[in-house]
């Protein structure tokens, strides 16, 4: 799912008061870390993970590799906390529209 500037500014202002629900430790990207964001983004649509790597690429490839086993979107990515963003068929969020 492609977002707008305008979709991402509004989400952005979603997430400002959210807390990380998922805090990638030690152990980096396992199985059980992605289900628990995948089962998140199911449920909330619009969460924060923290991704707490000192190498700048590695931390890049983690984000890619979350962005792409979920199927979700990159909102954006500040510091070690990295916004995600997947509707649901409940569709929970109404996006502002996107002008064509």
């Amino acid at each position: 799912m492609n977002l707008t500037t305008k979709q991402k500014q509004y989400l952005k202002g979603l997430a400002h008061s959210l807390k990380p629900v998922v805090l990638l430790g030690a152990n980096g990207l396992t199985e059980g870390v992605l289900a628990e964001i995948d089962n998140a983004l199911a449920h909330h649509e619009l969460i924060k993970v923290k991704v707490a790597s000192e190498d700048r690429e590695l931390k890049a490839a983690i984000v890619d590799a979350i962005v792409r086993e979920t199927q979700a979107t990159k909102v954006q990515l500040i510091g070690h906390v990295l916004v995600l963003f997947r509707q649901s068929e409940d569709m929970k969020i109404a996006l502002p529209k996107a002008k064509k």
